[in-house]
């Protein structure tokens, strides 16, 4: 009879097969979840134009779907810790892929607004437990590169909504996005039969097989005897006995706080470029197609620098890393408010997009590694449940901003200002209390 920590196990594991398939279907996972956001902002002025409704309310159209992500964050964070996380992930994936198609098929606000909310909590759900399967599954030399090369998923969504929606929405209108993102929903069973469930999920289940299979897969080395018993770290039992509670455990109250600040200030730069840089870049006199290929750039840039902030995490100290990202967008996003030549407003659109869309992504795992694992769903799927109200506010004060006709600086400098907050905030996270630290110094005195 072996005791195994599993955690140990797989935090030392290699990189192998059984990781990349992992890493496989969360990255399509979020593909599938960035696109379904991305197609509001890429429609957007074809709705307010069909629709005729004016930009206000265009504002809280779009909010309609982030009002339901913060639901789904909340709800399926809490709810994967109880009924695992890989059915949750499957049901949050049937919402989001119907509900976005069937927002295609509306013809007044208040459908299309109701379609979306309910889009929105299964968009939001599905975030924190795809950023927590992957960190528990990731060994730890590479634990940010992973999450953040499998969340730029997010900006690969994003560009695949720019690439087609020009032609889709030339060909068939505003609604054939929309009914595109319906397509996902045929994965269902795959996702169910190949996306591992969380260990912890199953020791607490008592479904040793499945743990024996999984450890296998992930270290060769191990050879499953009658008997085996499976243990988790002390601090994640802990956490697992009291989850939302944990979020304020062994002085992690006040870093918890700064991490819900800076989500809300990232989320809003990130909704407020990605629900109004279309309509924005068309009032200042670019084309449709010019308009979009800001948006390809945005994503583009955002791609680059969640795999760049990655790689920097897990070589530097993450936290300064994600400070010096949130005061280059700052000084970007500013800067995008005045004229210019094109090639370096295209410059300035991609480091918007590296520092706001690709920051949030380092962002999440960094607070992925800041909780137990026990609670690590439910500590992202709060930060991000709370940070949403940020996502929700931005698309209607930016439409409130759009419909007073300011200078395009304002708006611009509207959406810079918390980028500026946000890199303080995060600077007053504590990170001796993230159970990184606590995981390295326990490999220190095993080592």
């Amino acid at each position: 009879m072996q005791h195994i920590d599993v955690h140990k196990l797989s935090d030392k594991a290699s990189f192998s097969g059984f990781h990349g398939l992992v890493l496989f279907w969360c990255a399509a996972i979020i593909i599938f979840d960035g696109y379904d956001l991305a197609v509001a902002g890429i429609a957007l002025p074809s709705i307010m134009k069909e629709m005729g409704v004016s930009p206000t309310n265009a504002g809280f159209m779009v909010s309609s779907a982030l009002f339901g992500m913060m639901f789904g964050n909340i709800i399926f964070g809490a709810l994967a810790d109880r009924i695992g996380r890989r059915l949750v992930i499957a049901i949050c994936v049937i919402l989001f892929s119907v509900f976005t198609a069937g927002a295609g098929l509306t013809h007044d606000p208040i459908s299309f607004s109701a379609m979306r909310f309910l889009a929105g909590v299964g968009i939001g759900g599905v975030m924190p437990n795809v950023i927590a399967a992957m960190t528990e599954y990731s060994p730890l030399r590479l634990r940010s590169t992973l999450v953040t090369l499998m969340f730029s998923g997010y900006s690969v969504g994003g560009m695949l909504a720019a690439l087609l929606g020009k032609g889709l929405i030339e060909s068939y209108g505003w609604q054939g996005v929309f009914l595109a993102a319906g397509a996902p929903v045929l994965l269902v069973p795959f996702i169910l039969k190949q996306l591992p469930e969380s260990m912890a999920f199953l020791i607490k289940k008592g479904r040793n097989e499945e743990v024996k299979h999984i450890l296998t897969r992930i270290a060769p080395s191990y050879k499953p005897a009658p008997g085996d018993v499976f243990t988790m770290p002390e601090k994640s039992k802990a956490a697992a006995n009291a989850s939302f509670s944990s979020l304020f455990a062994h002085g992690r109250g006040f870093s918890t706080m700064m991490f819900w600040v800076t989500c809300f200030m990232c989320l809003f730069m990130v909704y407020a470029l990605s629900s109004w840089l279309t309509k924005l870049m068309a009032s200042a006199g670019y084309s449709l197609g010019s308009a979009l290929t800001f948006v390809l750039v945005l994503n583009f840039g955002a791609m680059l620098g969640a795999g760049l902030g990655g790689w920097m995490a897990d070589r530097f100290h993450i936290k300064y890393v994600l400070v010096g990202m949130y005061l280059v967008a700052a000084v970007s996003i500013t800067l995008l408010g005045y004229k210019m030549p094109t090639e370096i407003l295209f410059l300035l659109v991609g480091l918007a997009g590296a520092s706001t869309i690709g920051t949030q992504i380092v962002t999440c795992a960094y607070a992925s590694q800041f909780y137990p694992a026990a609670v690590r769903t439910t500590g992202v799927g709060m930060m991000l449940g709370v940070g949403r109200a940020g996502a929700i506010l931005a698309p209607i004060l930016i439409g409130v901003l759009v419909g007073m006709e300011l200078p395009l600086e304002k708006n611009f400098l509207a959406i810079a200002i918390p980028a500026a907050i946000a890199s303080l905030s995060i600077l007053l996270v504590n990170h001796g209390h993230s159970d990184l630290e606590h995981s390295k110094a326990a490999h220190a005195q095993t080592s």
